[in-house]
């Protein structure tokens, strides 16, 4: 008792009725920028980003006064 390919085609069909193709493409692309700006923000050193960190919070601290 598996999924049959007609069971697909007719979700695949009913999701694009029903959303669209130009919103199921503009879904897609901001989960492929998510999935970039997570690899890209993993892959930073964490010594720049305390470096970062510390420096804002200088900022803020100077405007507060």
């Amino acid at each position: 008792m598996g999924i049959s390919f007609w069971q697909i085609a007719i979700v695949v069909v009913l999701v694009v009725l029903l959303f669209g193709r130009g919103k199921i493409s503009s879904l897609m692309g901001d989960v492929a920028k998510g999935i970039k700006s997570f690899k890209k923000g993993m892959s930073d050193d964490p010594q720049t980003n305390n470096q970062e960190d510390n420096s804002k919070s200088d900022n803020s601290d100077t405007e507060n006064k």
